[in-house]
């Protein structure tokens, strides 16, 4: 018996069916009746029902306003913020990622791998009136994202494997014929820097957020936007992101003589960064990617 086997051995059906609904309408945005999910489950409708009830009582699902649809709610994602890790992180991050986005003018996110996919955990505006940004607890396909490719990059080669074999699991895609010497290449020079896979003209720009052990818990990501009368260069966005990057590293527990890609370079360090939050934009153009 496999250690797998040993988990499995004591079955939990209430338990599982509540997941197999959460899961189900995290997979479905526009909701669904209890009728449907029944349908999709291939369960009953009696059987799904108490499900439901209970939570919607415990504020996981919420009805539509005519009251024949459900969908989740935003619980999940609070839960997961509140996650100790994964608050500090955010709570290191947001500061410096203030004063990154005013440095460039750009928006900035921060990213996790969770199972096949890469969740956005925070996102700065740009402080122009326009701009692009990634909506902060958007998911993106694990391949295609800057912000996952730099993470697995600076992953040990077990822990990268368990993330992939994750992602082939829940995609059912095989993984990219030239994923490795694309890792080994990002790796190498320390970061990802790449036309973005969703929107023609930007110019994804991702560096490693490491732990103690040097491995990445989370990717810091620019997608760069040149403006006409812009005077930031790639070249500023990476010396700055980098900056950005080994800052919130350090705040986690890394050294810095830790990672090469993050901690060194041929530049002199600057003085800690001035924090300066942005004012609310009057206009701005949205667009996921």
């Amino acid at each position: 018996m496999t250690k797998r086997d040993v988990k499995r051995y004591y079955p939990t059906p209430a338990l599982e069916k509540g997941l197999d609904i959460l899961e189900l309408f995290a997979s479905t945005p526009e909701g669904l009746t209890v009728s449907e999910a029944a349908r999709r489950l291939n369960r009953t409708v009696s059987e799904i029902f108490r499900m439901i009830l209970c939570l919607e009582q415990r504020g996981y699902l919420a009805q539509s306003p005519n009251k024949e649809r459900y969908h989740l709610t935003l619980r999940l994602f609070r839960l997961a913020q509140e996650h100790p890790p994964t608050k500090r992180l955010v709570t290191e991050a947001l500061p410096i990622m203030h004063w990154l986005s005013h440095e460039l003018r750009q928006s900035c996110h921060l990213g996790i791998i969770d199972g096949g996919h890469v969740v956005i955990l925070a996102q700065v505006d740009s402080p122009e009136s326009t701009g692009f940004y990634v909506k902060m607890g958007s998911k993106v396909d694990l391949m295609h994202a800057a912000t996952g490719h730099v993470i697995l990059a600076h992953l040990s080669e077990d822990a990268r494997e368990r993330a992939i074999e994750e992602w082939r699991s829940e995609t059912k895609k095989r993984k990219p014929v030239d994923l490795d010497e694309h890792l080994a290449k990002i790796l190498a020079r320390g970061h990802e820097r790449r036309a973005s896979y969703e929107v023609a003209g930007v110019v994804n720009i991702s560096f490693p957020v490491l732990n103690v052990q040097g491995q990445a818990i989370a990717g810091l990501t620019v997608p760069f936007v040149k403006r006409i009368e812009d005077t930031v260069s790639v070249t500023e966005v990476v010396r700055s992101l980098r900056e950005a990057s080994r800052k919130i590293s350090e705040a986690m527990g890394a050294t810095p003589q830790g990672k090469p890609a993050v901690a060194t370079g041929p530049r002199s360090v600057r003085k800690r960064p001035r924090l300066v939050r942005s004012a609310p934009e009057a206009s701005r153009d949205i667009l996921v990617t």
